[in-house]
């Protein structure tokens, strides 16, 4: 994902063009955009309706109905709670309720400093290790409160990576 969230009618459409051939074509595309700039911008959805031949309220629908797509830039880094059955089972309710607390935001929605993005995810494959939270792109497990506040002070004191 870049870390700039810019985006032009041109890179949306590129995206459509590489992926429109393909059976069922919305759901590669929204994840290629995502993957791209980060989120879906509100902008992208009436490009894609035009060039699918569907009505903006079709991909609009898409775009809601699915947890993984983001219709507004994600913080810097991206902290997902697994909320499967698996992670429950060891106390992901919990560390969910303490997150929400510690981060002081719900989830779907970012701090503040726009530092931390939270989402829900159900199944991180790490279920002999829930609870199991997933940082950007990497999976922790058997995370604890205390694990998940020395996490975020872990993330608040990186340096901003430059992408040159």
């Amino acid at each position: 994902m870049r870390d700039s969230h810019e985006w032009t009618p041109q890179a949306i459409q590129a995206e459509i063009d590489a992926l429109r051939h393909k059976p069922g074509a919305l759901l590669p595309i929204l994840h290629a955009i995502q993957d791209r700039i980060g989120f879906v911008p509100e902008g992208a959805v009436p490009i894609i309706a035009d060039s699918l031949g569907q009505t903006r309220a079709e991909v609009h629908g898409v775009i809601s109905f699915y947890h993984h797509f983001r219709t507004a830039p994600p913080g810097h880094h991206v902290v997902q709670v697994c909320r499967a059955e698996a992670c429950q089972a060891r106390g992901a309710r919990a560390l969910e309720a303490h997150a929400k607390d510690r981060l002081g935001v719900g989830y779907h929605q970012t701090t503040p400093d726009r530092e931390i993005t939270l989402e829900a995810v159900y199944c991180l494959g790490n279920c002999a290790c829930g609870p199991s939270v997933r940082v950007d792109d990497a999976v922790r497990g058997r995370v604890t409160p205390e694990a998940f506040d020395a996490l975020v002070d872990e993330l608040r004191t990186q340096p901003l990576e430059v992408i040159a």
